[in-house]
């Protein structure tokens, strides 16, 4: 796994969102883009990571950042993650993992004594010119919306 460090180039993607229309970095020029990959929806890691984002909104919209979630799930799945959990911020389905490949998030994983490929838990603050300003890649789920917020103070 290659992750892509601060510094480096975003990848400009285009995937579809929870109701399947295309959103594209592109769209967000002018504003910082806080491109968080999660492995799965509704399971509980992800879960209280979405919830601590959302309730973070309003913080992160003063500091002119918007949030995209990426995860592997398909399109059908991430409005029932939106309205369960009451969600205010775009999800992404990368399906096939080509955008996690092209941050370098996905990668061999270790769960329960079994290995497998899948999404790490990683995050990437993008400037307004298309630049990874900071990776976000040591934090427990549950403090991800804060570890985010204080670097941005």
């Amino acid at each position: 796994m290659n992750t892509l460090q601060a510094g480096d180039s975003a990848p400009l993607f285009t995937l579809p969102d929870q109701n399947g229309d295309q959103v594209s970095l592109n769209d967000f020029k002018a504003k910082k883009v806080l491109v968080y990959f999660y492995p799965k929806a509704m399971t509980p890691g992800c879960t209280v990571q979405a919830q601590n984002l959302r309730d973070s909104k309003t913080e992160l919209q003063d500091k002119n950042v918007v949030v995209l979630g990426i995860s592997p799930d398909p399109v059908k799945r991430l409005p029932k993650f939106i309205e369960k959990e009451n969600l205010n911020f775009t999800l992404l389905s990368d399906e096939d993992h080509a955008v996690a490949e092209q941050f370098g998030v996905w990668g061999l994983k270790k769960f329960m004594g079994k290995e497998y490929d899948g999404i790490h838990r990683i995050s990437f603050l993008i400037d307004e010119n298309g630049k990874i300003e900071k990776v976000f890649d040591k934090f427990k789920t549950k403090e991800h919306h804060q570890v985010v917020l204080d670097y941005l103070a």
